[in-house]
């Protein structure tokens, strides 16, 4: 069976500072309150992502690696992660703020949680008047002082604050800590790994639970990076109807294309699966003479082995997404 561009249905989580974004701004359909993040591909266990439509409705993004291998995510991708996909995408609404949290590296992760590290990065889609995320320090301090600011409750007294608007870009590698402000809609691209380490909470109370969630301090004291970096955000060019670079890591690379028209597409040269991530306006992606559609707050993944695609829209920002 000749393998086409897909779309997933979304798997959404409840999240104590979840909001209602993802439905009043991207359409989302869900019932539930409190759902802070909309995860659109992912193979992580027990949360894998199933086919929305077409021949392959129903099946999970491992079932089709599994049966495709490197024509699904591509050769190179399937000699290094086989049958496990390597990224998992997100939308996210903070309508409070996360959690102050870090990520591990590869090598922790893997000595710790027998998991991949999180690398990850954010393209802001909404963000209300004096939106801020946090990245990072503004002052450098040392593992003494951090658990110093930790015991006192004033280690947001070293985090570098910004504010952010609609297109702002920031890549989190591990390491980093950081945290999503209130009033923010995002798209988040990482690895897939769901290893996080809380280190601060604002002392809330999870209303589900009853509880305070727990922090993990005593883990993240050897993984974060202290030292203050002069700029937190990524520049980028935004050329029309052009692939404009936005983070490459060894991880992934993203770039962001501004259409207005038609662009033709040839991946023939990209050893990998490519994801498009519609976060602004609507687009229409012609396939093998099939037209699929793509409206703000969707994501569509090419196989491989889907090369060539005609893209047209009057007005439209893709993120493009490969390994």
């Amino acid at each position: 069976m000749a393998l086409y561009p897909i779309k997933f249905s979304p798997i959404f989580k409840y999240r104590i500072w979840g909001g209602e974004k993802l439905r009043t701004k991207l359409n989302k359909d869900y019932t539930e309150a409190n759902i802070g993040e909309s995860w659109e591909i992912s193979d992580v266990k027990d949360d894998e992502t199933v086919v929305s439509a077409g021949d392959f409705q129903g099946k999970t993004l491992k079932e089709l690696i599994g049966e495709y291998k490197g024509d699904f995510v591509g050769n190179s991708v399937y000699e290094k992660f086989g049958n496990a996909f390597p990224l998992l995408i997100k939308f996210i609404d903070a309508k409070t703020p996360l959690s102050i949290q870090v990520h591990p590296s590869n090598e922790i992760a893997k000595k710790r949680h027998n998991s991949f590290g999180k690398n990850e990065m954010w393209y802001v889609m909404q963000a209300d008047e004096n939106a801020k995320l946090i990245v990072g320090f503004d002052k450098e301090i040392t593992a003494i002082d951090y658990k110093k600011h930790i015991a006192n409750n004033t280690i947001l007294d070293v985090m570098h604050h910004e504010n952010v608007e609609k297109g702002d870009t920031f890549y989190i590698p591990t390491g980093r800590v950081h945290a999503i402000g209130a009033g923010v809609l995002l798209a988040e691209i990482q690895q897939t790994s769901d290893i996080t380490y809380r280190i601060y909470d604002y002392d809330r109370v999870d209303s589900k639970t009853g509880k305070k969630r727990d922090l993990h301090n005593d883990l993240a004291l050897d993984v974060i990076d202290y030292q203050v970096h002069d700029n937190y955000k990524t520049k980028y060019k935004v050329d029309k109807n052009q692939s404009n670079t936005l983070v490459h890591a060894p991880y992934f690379k993203t770039n962001i294309i501004c259409l207005e028209g038609t662009i033709e597409k040839d991946y023939a040269y990209v050893d990998s699966f490519v994801i498009y991530i519609c976060v602004e306006g609507t687009l229409s992606l012609v396939h093998d003479h099939v037209d699929y559609k793509l409206n703000q707050g969707e994501t569509l993944l090419l196989p491989s082995s889907v090369n060539t695609v005609k893209v047209t829209s009057k007005n439209a920002k893709i993120l493009e997404v490969y390994y």
